[in-house]
């Protein structure tokens, strides 16, 4: 856990709950734009993008969690993150600051309703817990 500790975490929101990402693994964050579906694929992959010439997929945590329907806003980002030496996109519905935790639990079984596995820790701060997502999990799992 310590190394978690030591580590800066992109907060991002999803249907008003915030979760957090290693800084490391975060490529870039994009606006919204649009995903071209591909057949027959996972269904919580949206789709893919083009980003400067190189093909990304975008999953969506919505469907992936199986949270209700969502809309896109101004605020919406792709959060392009680098996992098992791939590119993958992220749809979250905003994208909040960069911190650190100075304490993290480790995460219950079940995390609103979503299964802990997808959780590397549970970050405390003054506003309240903050889950922080265990990328390959998320991804491929």
């Amino acid at each position: 856990m310590e190394d978690l500790l030591t580590s800066q975490y992109v907060v991002c929101e999803l249907a008003n709950e915030k979760y957090a990402l290693k800084i490391g693994d975060v490529y870039e964050i994009i606006k919204m734009q649009p995903i071209t579906p591909v057949h027959n694929s996972k269904p919580f992959l949206e789709g893919i993008i083009n980003l400067r010439g190189k093909i990304i997929p975008v999953v969506n945590l919505h469907k992936r969690f199986g949270l209700p329907n969502y809309a896109t806003t101004k605020k919406t980002r792709i959060v392009v993150v680098k996992s098992r030496d791939e590119m993958v996109g992220i749809v979250f519905d905003k994208v909040n600051q960069v911190m650190r935790f100075s304490n993290i639990q480790p995460p219950p079984e079940m995390v609103a309703g979503i299964d802990g596995v997808y959780f590397e820790g549970m970050g405390i701060t003054d506003e309240g817990v903050i889950s922080i997502l265990k990328i390959d999990k998320v991804l491929y799992e």
